[in-house]
């Protein structure tokens, strides 16, 4: 990930204000600590990520902030924040890699956005071809463990899954040379979803979400981040999603073994070729028309081959893909 430095008293990386933000910060720290330094954290788009950089008498730790300023994501903050919150709470038991809860500012009744504020987890978010099916095979086992948290009481559980789209809201590609794909496509979500067996899910997991540190015994999980839409549903969504961000990022063949991994890892996806097909589609069509907003990101990590261009033709022979394997 990029890093900047700080600009000033009272603004951020991008000249936002954020005095407020910055006292809320500080009064919840420990006797003489203080923010040393802030750096913009790279490779996300919904919300503005930063690293804070604390010093004090038993020396330095950092720890991230997570902001909401886009006008949409603000209106939105306080059922996103509050659910994070609550997951982490949830998950700090648990055997799954997830930053700890340190405050939350759900409605920006202290801050000048609505905030949140977690400690740093160690490793970097890899989105280069290069040992993309190595991670793609670690990342299956470890949504596998997410899918097998217990959630026994129903109030402990997370709102249930939200579809990113509909048969009337897809848009195919303007140029596209398949119309009758799409179609096809289309038609494939237009009904009731399947029966499903629901468990927890990320409901975002894919390569820009997972942290991974190497040595020199390979690359290996150190965390799993961004858990504002985790959800109750099908397992076969959580691998939908990771699997069309996996075509996308690394070529069709990548984001089609996916669930042969996860699979191959224990985990069980439904046996209707149908119902699986759906979740697969309903997932993939939310990328419609050109998949650009995944590209913002990633570009920012060096992916700067990943052209609007590119990721059409991506999602288009992926949806093909998919017909030919699961039709």
């Amino acid at each position: 990930m990029e890093t900047g430095t700080e600009t000033g008293e009272d603004a951020d990386l991008e000249g936002r204000a954020w005095g407020a933000t910055r006292a809320w910060v500080e009064k919840g720290l420990s006797g003489a600590e203080r923010i040393e330094d802030v750096a913009r954290l790279r490779g996300g788009w919904t919300s503005q990520m930063r690293r804070l950089d604390i010093s004090g008498p038993d020396g330095r730790r950092s720890l991230v902030l997570r902001s909401f300023v886009k006008p949409f994501f603000v209106r939105h903050a306080e059922g996103l924040l509050t659910r994070e919150a609550a997951i982490l709470r949830l998950l700090a038991d648990a055997n799954v890699p997830a930053a700890t809860l340190l405050a939350v500012d759900a409605t920006a009744q202290y801050c000048d956005h609505p905030s949140l504020l977690m400690s740093l987890l160690p490793g970097t978010v890899h989105v280069g071809d290069e040992g993309a099916d190595q991670r793609a095979e670690l990342m299956a086992g470890q949504l596998l463990r997410i899918h097998r948290l217990p959630v026994t009481a129903a109030e402990d559980r997370p709102r249930a899954y939200q579809a990113w789209t509909s048969p009337e809201r897809v848009s195919p590609p303007s140029d596209t040379r398949r119309p009758e794909l799409w179609q096809r496509a289309v038609d494939t979500i237009r009904r009731e979803p399947p029966a499903h067996q629901p468990c927890f899910l990320h409901r975002d997991f894919h390569p820009g979400n997972v942290l991974f540190s190497t040595d020199g015994d390979g690359p290996r999980i150190t965390g799993v981040v961004d858990w504002v839409e985790t959800s109750w549903g099908p397992a076969d969504l959580d691998v939908a999603h990771c699997s069309t961000a996996l075509a996308l990022l690394h070529g069709v063949p990548t984001g089609m073994r996916f669930a042969d991994q996860y699979t191959a890892a224990g985990g069980t996806l439904t046996e209707d070729r149908a119902a699986h097909l759906y979740w697969r589609l309903l997932d993939a069509l939310a990328f419609a028309p050109d998949a650009e907003k995944v590209a913002v990101p990633w570009r920012e990590l060096g992916r700067a081959d990943l052209t609007a261009e590119v990721l059409t033709r991506r999602l288009e022979e992926y949806v093909q893909a998919l017909f030919d394997r699961y039709a």
